[in-house]
């Protein structure tokens, strides 16, 4: 069992969706559509801030889902103008309340500025002490409001050189968005965690920026191009702008974008994340077969992966399982007690598919092990012979700090057992994982001249960064090999 109580629910961290709209006369509305392709993302506040023809900021904001924030269409009368960015959110990052709730947005001496971001600021813990002992007041408790108070701080020439300065400063997993009177940016971290693609509306100057391809096809925008790590791109009235704040960077797209937060109809670096899935599951049919009865998948994430599995294995795909759609995603419900109350009302299990029958059950991840525990016992009452799980991902052993809520591995159940005793745990006859050539080699992205593009420390406890204020936190793992980390890529290297 691993000996690290490292951090506790509570740390900074999010992942969440973003999207913004730049010359578009509904751009509000179309932020209120784009955002509801992202509602997977975040299920626990949403935010829209528009720019008035004016130049004036507006926002508005609440907690729940973004149908019940934006209910009332009176929340649209102030929403007007040609640009607007959006924000919907899930985090740990300290409370609750709708003060974590973004966009965020500020009145400076001299300009608004409204601010939306999904990822981790890995070194968020030491810029603040740093802002709060040079009197810098704190209205939120989130990583985000770090790189506004950044900005301020800044002594360069204008707005623009004061965000690339700020930029340089914080390190982790972010994309964020800006939005004020004169522009809208949109910035990627160096390493390039989180997916971030830029759309256009035909050939005109009105460009989309999302967190996923989906999103632009929920609001009919073209696919321009994937914002690259460290490119800062500017939107303006002469149209887009390109440029990097850094030329330090390695890509590193975060693994489990693929295996589980994507919509499958979303596009990362030009990899379909369906098609991608149901080739980890064809490769984890060749890595672990078993002789069974069917392949039953668990709905939704999972489904593309059952579907890879059967047709490489000859096996029927069943439906074994029944999703009740109008249940929230149980991984990113924010407590444990909600995650479980969620998997005991969002699946049923079909005794006239299963009954009788030996099951391969295809799961994308085993995390905390609930999920898992409760489907086997609803497979088996409902008549199940046998179920052999199958997970289209390699063991999730380490924490995640880049933006995924994962940052304990006291949760983490591959970290704390054996895969003998997890098959024991969750009741299964037989547990095998994908392996992570395996999930390289089915992701399928283009290698890199530095590496494979992907993040994988997860499962190798291979970092492809510090972790900057965690990183004693994992000195244990480190001292006994089981960590080890890249140093961040520099100037020289990258010019």
């Amino acid at each position: 069992m691993a000996e690290t109580s490292m951090i506790n629910e509570h740390s900074l961290n999010e992942e969440c969706g973003i999207f913004g709209i730049w010359n578009h006369e509904q751009a509000a509305n179309l932020t209120f559509y784009g955002l509801h392709a992202l509602q997977h993302r975040g299920q626990e506040g949403a935010g829209i801030v528009a720019r008035h023809d004016d130049g004036q900021l507006w926002q508005e904001r609440g907690l729940g889902l973004l149908s019940d924030v934006f209910a009332d269409p009176r929340r649209f009368d102030n929403l007007t103008g040609s640009a607007a960015i959006g924000h919907v959110r899930y985090a740990t990052a300290g409370n609750h309340g709708v003060e974590n709730i973004q966009p965020f947005m500020v009145n400076f001496a001299d300009m608004q500025v409204a601010l939306a971001h999904n990822g981790n600021i890995t070194n968020a813990k030491t810029l603040r002490a740093e802002l709060e002992q040079e009197g810098a007041i704190f209205q939120s408790s989130s990583d985000t409001e770090i790189l506004l108070h950044l900005i301020r701080r800044s002594s360069a020439d204008g707005f623009e050189a004061q965000l690339v300065d700020a930029l340089n400063q914080v390190h982790g997993g972010f994309a964020f968005l800006l939005l004020t009177p004169d522009a809208m940016y949109a910035a990627l971290d160096p390493h390039g965690f989180r997916p971030f693609v830029i759309g256009q509306f035909g050939d005109e100057a009105r460009y989309v920026v999302a967190s996923e391809t989906a999103a632009l096809n929920a609001v009919g925008a073209n696919f321009l191009r994937d914002v690259q790590p460290g490119e800062l791109i500017r939107f303006d009235r002469n149209g887009m702008h390109i440029d990097h704040y850094t030329q330090a960077t390695r890509l590193n797209i975060d693994v489990m974008e693929y295996i589980y937060f994507a919509r499958p109809d979303s596009n990362i670096y030009g990899i379909n994340v369906h098609q991608a899935r149901q080739r980890m599951g064809a490769k984890l049919a060749q890595e672990a077969p078993i002789d069974a009865d069917m392949v039953v998948g668990v709905p939704n994430s999972s489904l593309s992966a059952a579907m890879g599995y059967a047709d490489a294995a000859n096996l029927p795909n069943e439906m074994g399982l029944i999703k009740n759609q109008y249940i929230a995603r149980s991984f990113i419900e924010p407590t444990q007690s909600r995650r479980e109350r969620a998997v005991g009302m969002k699946l049923t299990a079909m005794p006239a598919v299963v009954s009788g029958k030996r099951i391969v059950l295809i799961d994308d991840s085993i995390v905390r092990g609930t999920t898992s525990k409760y489907i086997i016992q609803m497979l088996r009452e409902a008549g199940a012979k046998s179920v052999h799980v199958r997970i289209a991902s390699p063991a999730f052993k380490y924490p995640s700090f880049f933006g995924v809520d994962m940052q304990t591995t006291d949760e983490l159940m591959a970290a704390n057992y054996s895969q003998s005793e997890m098959q024991t745990i969750i009741g299964a006859d037989s547990l095998e994982f994908l392996s992570v050539p395996g999930l390289v080699e089915s992701i399928g992205l283009p290698k890199q001249s530095d590496g494979n593009g992907l993040t994988t420390a997860y499962f190798d406890g291979h970092y492809p960064a510090p972790v900057y204020d965690y990183q004693a936190d994992l000195a244990p793992l480190v001292q006994t090999g089981q960590v080890t980390f890249d140093d961040e890529p520099t100037q020289d290297e990258r010019s």
